[in-house]
């Protein structure tokens, strides 16, 4: 579409400003909107833009402009649309790969740059994959794009691998088939951290007329070379080398909730020698709209997901059923009790089930040292540096929530003394060939796990209760609240600021003594609110407020999630140790847990 005639362009702005002034449209989005108005490069948007402005449809115009897409702690990750600042269109991901390579150009100075770049198996991810490879190529880099769908570990794999400078994984994780997504990484297969994102949305909004090569005739040229098995067959044998069994038997189902686990996961452990684990099949093709996973919401954290497999391995053998999320970077797990009862574990579950069976295996090698250490984020089980404590080696557990913390921390602390790193949603890795969670080595490592276990008539559950009488009772759970589009920010927002500046003294009948601030770096009281002690780094929207009631310690984490429009509430409950067995207090700390849930549901509907 031609530029608008001015007289036009005045009326339209002119709507604009009327509805700014009514209330019906956000001055933010009033803001981001006008640009693609008046600059000649979103000429192609344009029409569609003007149809919404002339049929007065400001509720639409809110929602696709509210706002600018930040790169949070998944990179940059929203609803898919045509056209806005506040959607994952092909505007926004080519400003996203030119302010990438720009800072990357800038950052790393004059050579021959090279970029790789994968995406799942989401609606619109080729399209987007190509729209990245074609903007980096017309800014000078070398870029190698995966011909097919991959994980987001082989992406980190990959960076490293091809000796890179960024790569980029087209991607949602987990979010609704609306969703689609955008996440960076460095030179180090770790995702963009700070200073580099706040520098690279910098790069981004000096994006105009974004040059962009012809794919096809630059795949011709090889500026952009297409890659698959070589760098496949690498991966898997990174992963498989790092195996610490030689149990292989058991009966187990894998879904990939179709996404690409079965290009991951599945690989890892049949070539690994799991001859006894089968695909669900009807999750298995590729298909960015979830259309056999239950309200088509892929996430593994949901135990709903599951139930069509437990439905299937009903009836058979199956001891184990795995579950990938669409990008196959977490791994969940439903477990057949002694009872012949299908349980779903948590994250915190698996993470100290895992934590506990490498270090067990390091120990039984040798190969442990007081050096060697496994990282955590806050909002993780605090039983996972419990467990490590007793194996003598260190637990880092002050990271703010997100797998690129855990991969910087391998940098800094030295990668040959890490152990694993985890996080409660579904996040773990092992090894050194990858800086992000990665659900293929935690498959293998529960696989081994579970056939061990088997072999001395004991399931997973089994040995997660052992585990309690040794360490203690810890309960682990989280509420999460949906705020969508503008008013929902500023719903999180609210939220935020009232526990910041008036905590509860009491949540129900538990009592609140201590809030730790990672905003302000502060440590205050209850009910005082008055500052008691300096908190060091991290630096993150996130609160800690600790209490106590009978005998049960209990925490509360919330923040706003860097990935979806929602807040989130960690609760956490521990029943220390008792003479003759923790099991005994679970049932006080299970009737802790439910007041802390209802407590926290009650206070966040009170605000």
């Amino acid at each position: 579409m031609a530029a608008l005639a001015e007289p036009e362009l005045i009326q339209l702005e002119q709507s604009l400003s009327a509805a700014v002034e009514a209330q019906q449209l956000s001055p933010a989005a009033d803001h981001n909107l006008r640009p693609w108005l008046r600059e000649p490069y979103f000429a192609e948007y344009r029409p569609q833009l003007v149809e919404l402005i002339q049929a007065n449809n400001f509720a639409e115009l809110d929602r696709l402009f509210w706002e600018k897409i930040p790169f949070g702690t998944g990179g940059r990750r929203g609803p898919m649309g045509d056209l806005g600042s506040a959607t994952i269109n092909r505007r926004t991901i080519a400003e996203s790969a030119y302010g990438l390579g720009v800072y990357v150009k800038q950052t790393v100075g004059e050579k021959r740059w090279r970029a790789v770049i994968a995406c799942d198996t989401r609606n619109r991810s080729d399209e987007f994959t190509r729209v990245s490879a074609s903007v980096l190529a017309a800014l000078g880099f070398e870029v190698f794009c995966f011909s097919q769908p991959r994980s987001t570990p082989e992406l980190s794999f990959a960076v490293r691998h091809l000796e890179c400078d960024t790569g980029i994984m087209i991607t949602a994780s987990h979010n609704p088939p609306a969703d689609n997504g955008f996440k960076a990484y460095w030179s180090t297969g770790g995702q963009i951290l700070a200073p580099h994102d706040k520098a690279i949305i910098q790069c981004v909004d000096t994006a105009g007329e974004i040059a962009q090569v012809d794919f096809d005739e630059a795949v011709r040229a090889g500026s952009i070379q297409l890659i698959d098995h070589d760098v496949d067959d690498a991966y898997l044998a990174a992963v498989k080398a790092i195996s610490l069994s030689s149990a292989r038997t058991i009966s187990a189902l894998f879904t990939p909730l179709h996404g690409v686990g079965e290009t991951s996961v599945y690989r890892v452990v049949r070539e690994a020698g799991f001859t006894g684990v089968r695909l669900y099949e009807p999750q298995c093709a590729q298909d960015g709209n979830f259309p056999n996973v239950p309200d088509q919401l892929p996430n593994p954290e949901r135990p709903a997901v599951f139930q069509p497999a437990i439905q299937a391995a009903q009836g058979t053998d199956v001891a184990l059923i795995l579950a990938s999320d669409p990008d196959a970077d977490r791994l969940a797990a439903a477990v057949r009790d002694s009872a012949g009862v299908f349980q779903t574990l948590t994250g915190n579950q698996m993470g100290v089930l895992l934590t506990d069976y490498i270090l067990g295996k390091r120990k039984a090698q040798g190969t442990l040292t007081p050096r060697h250490y496994v990282v955590e984020t806050l909002v993780t089980t605090p039983m996972i540096a419990a467990i490590a404590k007793s194996y003598g080696v260190r637990a880092i557990d002050d990271l703010l929530v997100g797998f690129k913390y855990i991969a910087a921390t391998m940098d800094a602390e030295g990668p040959d003394e890490f152990v694993f790193g985890t996080e409660e949603s579904l996040g773990y890795l092992s090894g050194t060939y990858a800086r992000d969670k990665d659900a293929a080595v935690a498959g293998l490592y529960a696989l081994e796990l579970a056939a061990e276990l088997q072999a001395a008539g004991k399931t997973l559950v089994d040995r997660l209760d052992e585990l309690y009488e040794i360490h203690g009772v810890y309960l682990e759970d989280q509420v999460s609240i949906t705020c969508p589009g503008p008013q929902g920010n500023q719903q999180i927002a609210k939220m935020m600021q009232t526990f910041r500046q008036q905590p509860p003294e009491k949540l129900g009948d538990i009592r609140l003594t201590r809030v730790l601030d990672y905003q302000r770096h502060e440590i205050r009281a209850v009910p005082s609110n008055a500052r008691i002690a300096d908190l060091p780094q991290p630096s993150g929207d996130l609160m800690i407020a600790e209490g106590e009631i009978n005998e049960c310690q209990v925490r509360f984490a919330l923040r706003p999630s860097g990935t979806e429009p929602k807040i989130k509430f960690y609760l956490f409950v521990h029943r220390p140790a008792l003479r003759g067995g923790a099991v005994g207090g679970r049932e006080l700390a299970v009737e802790v847990m439910a007041q802390a849930r209802a407590v926290v549901r009650g206070w966040a509907s009170s605000v």
